[in-house]
């Protein structure tokens, strides 16, 4: 699917081909309300985190799932620190 990310290493915004599935995407449907994330996904040797709402994912280079530890309060300071 189509999506449109932010890239902080660009400074800019771009649209690339995104496949969510089990084997790439960790959801994290217990925290949506109370902590706002959604979900993390492994795309090609980066990271994309994605936020409950109508917020544009972040597009972290060279890091992964495992690399946070499968960790939702890692991906949320990792927005933190790209912001």
């Amino acid at each position: 699917m189509e999506t449109t990310v932010y890239n902080p290493a660009k400074g800019r915004h771009e649209t690339i081909q995104v496949t969510f599935d089990q084997n790439k995407t960790t959801w994290f449907e217990e925290e949506l309300i109370s902590e706002g994330g959604y979900s993390i996904t492994d795309i090609d040797g980066d990271l994309l985190i994605c936020e409950l709402g109508y917020t544009i994912p972040m597009l972290v280079q060279e890091m992964t799932r495992a690399a946070i530890n499968y960790d939702l309060g890692k991906a949320r300071e990792l927005l933190k620190q790209h912001q």
